[in-house]
């Protein structure tokens, strides 16, 4: 059984219901170490100052916000523990709303509820009053020392908290290029609609596979074992000369229809391009300073 992220509860009016926060979802990503390529040693990272050069001892190190180019406020460790929120372990639901009123661009990151033994009824009252009534709750939670917009909505047998994003986090679509509402050419939107049709089925997660982190194992446990995998060849995109939207649209269709000829197979993903130098900067790029902040908090929250 997954180890829980706290025990507390849910509140609203004078109903206090016991759950256990539990992770609803896990990364797969690969992390990767920058190596020193003549011996393989692990690069480590050396706390070395702007100005003077010198190394510097932890003890030497404050944390600073920069406010203005070159000029920061230090904040030491009384000063956080000011403004950190009262660890609660408790959502606090503050309103109910129609989920249908929530742009999923507020939602950010789910967690499950698990109910306590002795809340197994409320929890249940709850859940299903929640689905009977289309609404969710609009809670505060504190989660890892800092607190959290959240929303509690109903999912199956499941009570998910899902953590949102504030208002002022939200990019406003109005910064954007984007063209203005038209009617659409009939026979476009004829043409669109049924490539939509042809292209509709029911959504199954579980055909979709992340071709990425496929490859890149199986490359790693060949090079393990000191194999070398052929080199696959790059397919760069057949394009034509159309520029004719109603040609583009046809030409879709035909091609959907092909494939809805075709038997079903197994749907793809890959993953987004991201160069293991990256994840490796990710991964050893932490610093001594934030480390002990890190570990705190994860002895705090277990």
């Amino acid at each position: 059984m997954a180890h829980a992220i706290w025990s507390g509860a849910i509140n609203f009016g004078l109903v206090t219901i016991p759950v256990k926060l539990q992770t609803a979802i896990r990364s797969n990503d690969l992390k990767f170490n920058f190596l020193h390529k003549p011996d393989e040693g692990r690069i480590n990272n050396v706390r070395r100052c702007s100005i003077d050069g010198e190394e510097v001892a932890y003890g030497d190190l404050v944390r600073g916000y920069e406010y203005e180019k070159g000029q920061y406020v230090i904040i030491n460790d009384e000063d956080f523990d000011r403004v950190n929120p009262e660890a609660t372990q408790s959502v606090d639901i503050v309103q109910f709303v129609d989920l249908t009123e929530i742009d999923p661009m507020y939602f950010d990151k789910p967690y499950y509820l698990e109910p306590e033994k002795r809340g197994r009824h409320a929890y249940a009252l709850l859940r299903e009053a929640l689905k009977d009534a289309g609404k969710v709750g609009i809670a505060k939670v504190v989660i890892r020392s800092r607190e959290h917009l959240a929303a509690l909505k109903p999912n199956g047998d499941a009570l998910v908290l899902e953590l949102m994003h504030f208002a002022d986090e939200i990019v406003a679509v109005s910064t954007l290029d984007l063209p203005a509402a038209e009617k659409p050419a009939a026979n476009e939107m004829k043409v669109a609609k049924m490539l939509i049709d042809t292209m509709t089925e029911a959504f199954d997660p579980e055909a979709f596979k992340d071709t990425y982190r496929e490859q890149m194992l199986a490359m790693i446990d060949a090079r393990a074992a000191g194999k070398e995998l052929p080199k696959g060849e790059t397919k760069a995109p057949v394009r034509d000369n159309v520029v004719n939207l109603m040609d583009v649209l046809q030409k879709s269709l035909e091609a959907s229809k092909r494939r809805g000829d075709a038997p079903p197979k197994a749907r793809t993903t890959r993953g987004a391009a991201h160069a293991p130098s990256s994840q490796a900067e990710d991964d050893d790029a932490e610093t001594d300073a934030e480390a002990p902040k890190k570990k705190r908090r994860k002895s705090s929250a277990a």
